[in-house]
């Protein structure tokens, strides 16, 4: 199994843009498509026009930021909360035992703490922009 040890740089890689992807295909529209349909479907649940705007951005700005390993932990903490929120708001209405209404959004999100409590990985901007050779990275591990 130490052979997978070795795949982590390029799974964390694979998981962030993954990740990014998804993210970046959600947030698109409720900033720049059809943003009064998206609206209306979140008035009917008690939100108020401006959420679209602040999911919208978390989503895709955070997606991006994940693509590219830029400020990973804090992307992945935002979307974490975004999941959270969303699953609370929309996917819980028929109860927490109705596992197939909030399945994707537990897998995003928690896959959005994987990244922020391990960072960006060494093939990330973080890595690139921020390496200190013996400081404490943003997890509390030392780099290498």
């Amino acid at each position: 199994m130490n052979f997978l040890k070795k795949l982590e740089p390029f799974t964390l890689l694979l998981l962030r843009c993954g990740l990014a992807l998804v993210f970046i295909y959600h947030g698109y529209p409720k900033l720049f498509g059809e943003k009064e349909r998206i609206i209306e479907s979140f008035q009917a649940i008690g939100l108020p026009a401006f959420v679209v705007y602040l999911t919208g951005s978390i989503e895709f700005f955070c997606g991006l930021a994940l693509a590219m390993g830029l400020l990973a932990p804090i992307a992945g903490l935002l979307l974490f909360l975004d999941m959270c929120a969303a699953m609370w708001k929309y996917n819980f209405n028929e109860g927490i035992y109705a596992v197939r209404e909030y399945e994707l959004p537990l897998t995003l999100g928690l896959a959005c703490l994987v990244v922020a409590s391990t960072g960006g990985g060494p093939l990330s901007l973080d890595r690139l922009l921020f390496r200190k050779t013996s400081a404490p990275d943003l997890t509390g591990s030392i780099r290498t």
